[in-house]
């Protein structure tokens, strides 16, 4: 036995040599002949495991003194007195103020055997105060919520964090089942699956509406006795809700990744196709001004080749990552432009009610990702209302003066709104995160209503939405109003090509068709032209004849244009690139090498290159 200590109390001195002869093999013995002494000692001294105290003393007896220590010290009390005393003797243990007694004079081993009895039932006492200490300190601070049940499922213990789970108080809850709270018997049920397999076991549990959902972590833990029959069962559950958003977060992450790379590859096999399409139609349109049928035909193709190539834009905004690029735009145009592709994107059952301000100012924004934000908008509208309905776009003009988030001014406001289902507040709060949705797997990626916020706050606007179940929902883009739409925005009138001029161009395609469309554009200005498949062959005949311009392709098999171009520039200096590409993001361009992207008219063409070799003279 490790070395305890005791303390014995007793007004005659021999009496307490006597005793402590008698532990100090065992113990520590302190002694004192004084009662109120000893509850100095009891105060100062709290390792103290057993008092044994004399019951007839002078000031104070003994079952009083051991009284006054029980307040003020846990250790175990032994009344020592003689036959005389019985009767106090007995009214302490009725009281609780003594564990045990013994007779003088005593028998050294009975003795003995009671102060070791005492000695271990205060250990074992304090070994369960530090492990109630211990399980009160964890339930009270864990950030879990942690609760113990009978095999019955009823609480015998739970903590405060969980308890409020159940809209409960802790006191509450005791005695009672899960299920007989909150009406679920899902978990009573759950409980009793843990208890037969007799295992550790973890559950995921959503509750909530959908798409505002918490989401709880809940590991389930049989308890057993001393016989190994299960008696109790533990509950420990974590709110993981933001794990799973972040989760979902990265998982979408990753599909728009690879949306975009998808996107990439698309857009450069389809601006190649469109190159050739829209560069064959305009070559063959001089062959055919005196046949007005095969013009109208030739015209019909032409304006459906260019919304392809609008379409392939929309789709490389909405899956790159780049800064705004804002500027003045005619919101109203851009809108009425909108008109097709809001009708192939909607579908038939919803119809859009246009109510644009009149003489309406220019906005500064990124033209193509207000458009994105209004087809996403427009989307979102057409999925509130699933048995039809009308989606309504319109523009103001505001003038906004007390709003702590806008410098006061002049702005233009896109509304678009719907009598849908509405938003329940909850899902409301929360529609603006990244990657938030309450669409089915598949069928959203809860990034619209993020890149609308961002739009935005990036044009140093506001966006608002306004919704309530069965009442719809308006959303409001404010975008600060700008002077005059950019000419970039302005229909473009054809300019007259520039006079031919003498120059030998080399044209670097892996694909045919563009190579040749774009050498045909080059021949009809009066360049001299020559054409190569590769870096390689394009290389071979830069060594053999001598060019004043070269116009590659930027992604090809085997040598990149930009990995040509660096050739060429170290090694016939003066001679300029110009880079042609149906998706600029795929490979890095230097800033200082110019860029052509395709689909491209001639006019563009003709004005580039026309640009580069001025300056190369």
């Amino acid at each position: 036995m490790s070395q305890g200590t005791i303390l014995a109390v007793d007004d005659e001195p021999d009496i307490l040599i006597a005793l402590e002869d008698l532990f100090e093999d065992e113990y520590r013995v302190l002694t004192t002949t004084k009662p109120a002494e000893a509850l100095a000692i009891l105060a100062a001294t709290p390792e103290i495991a057993v008092i044994l105290s004399d019951q007839r003393m002078p000031g104070m007896t003994g079952d009083a003194m051991l009284a006054e220590a029980r307040k003020i010290h846990d250790a175990q009390a032994i009344l020592l007195t003689g036959y005389a005393d019985m009767s106090a003797v007995v009214a302490a243990l009725n009281q609780g103020g003594i564990t045990g007694y013994a007779t003088k004079p005593w028998d050294a081993a009975l003795l003995r055997n009671t102060v070791r009895q005492a000695y271990e039932r205060h250990a074992l006492g304090r070994e369960l105060a530090t492990e109630r200490a211990l399980l009160r300190g964890l339930l009270d601070n864990a950030e879990d919520a942690i609760s113990f049940k009978d095999a019955e499922g009823r609480f015998v213990r739970l903590n405060a964090r969980k308890a409020a789970g159940l809209g409960q108080s802790v006191a509450a809850c005791l005695g009672r089942t899960e299920d007989f709270l909150t009406g679920d018997g899902a978990v009573l049920a759950a409980d009793a699956a843990a208890v037969a397999r007799g295992e550790p076991a973890d559950t995921l549990v959503a509750q909530g509406a959908i798409g505002a959902e918490r989401w709880r972590h809940v590991t389930r833990v049989p308890i057993r006795d001393g016989a190994g029959a299960i008696t109790h069962l533990a509950t420990i559950e974590r709110d993981v809700t933001e794990q799973k958003s972040l989760e979902a977060r990265l998982r979408q992450s990753d599909k728009m990744q690879a949306l975009g790379t998808l996107a990439g590859g698309i857009a450069h096999d389809f601006n190649n196709l469109l190159t050739a399409i829209l560069g064959s139609l305009e070559l063959v349109g001089p062959k055919i001004a005196d046949q007005p049928r095969v013009q109208r035909l030739v015209t019909n193709a032409t304006q459906a080749a260019q919304r392809g190539a609008t379409l392939t834009r929309r789709l490389l905004s909405f899956s790159r990552s780049r800064d705004l690029r804002p500027r003045a735009v005619d919101v109203n145009g851009l809108i009425e432009g909108m008109h097709d592709l809001l009708g192939g994107s909607l579908g038939g059952l919803v119809s859009v009610e246009t109510r644009l301000a009149p003489e309406a100012p220019a906005a500064c924004v990124d033209p193509d990702q207000l458009e994105l934000a209004i087809l996403n908008l427009c989307i979102n509208a057409r999925d509130a209302m699933p048995e039809g309905g009308t989606i309504r776009v319109a523009t103001h003009v505001l003038r906004i003066d007390d709003d702590p988030d806008l410098v006061p001014g002049d702005y233009m406001s896109v509304e678009i709104a719907d009598s849908g289902t509405g938003i329940a507040p909850e899902i409301l709060a929360r529609v603006c995160e990244p990657f938030f949705t309450t669409k089915s797997v598949g069928q959203g990626t809860g990034l619209g209503l993020a890149m609308v916020f961002g739009l935005a706050q990036q044009s140093a606007g506001r966006l608002r939405i306004a919704s309530a179940p069965g009442t719809g929902t308006r959303v409001e883009i404010v975008l600060p109003r700008a002077d005059a739409a950019s000419p970039a925005e302005a229909a473009r009138a054809p300019a007259a090509r520039p006079a031919a001029r003498s120059a030998r161009i080399l044209v670097v395609d892996d694909d045919a068709e563009v190579r040749h469309v774009t050498a045909s554009f080059l021949s009809s200005f009066g360049y001299t032209e020559s054409e190569a498949a590769d870096g390689a062959s394009a290389l071979s005949l830069l060594e053999r004849e001598g060019f004043d311009l070269v116009v590659a392709d930027l992604a090809m098999p085997g040598m990149t244009g930009v990995e040509l171009a660096e050739i060429v520039r170290a090694r016939w200096a003066t001679m300029p690139v110009l880079i042609v590409t149906g998706h600029a993001e795929a490979i890095p361009i230097p800033a200082d090498l110019p860029v052509l992207r395709k689909p491209f008219e001639s006019v563009d063409l003709a004005a580039e290159v026309s640009r580069l070799l001025d300056r190369a003279a």
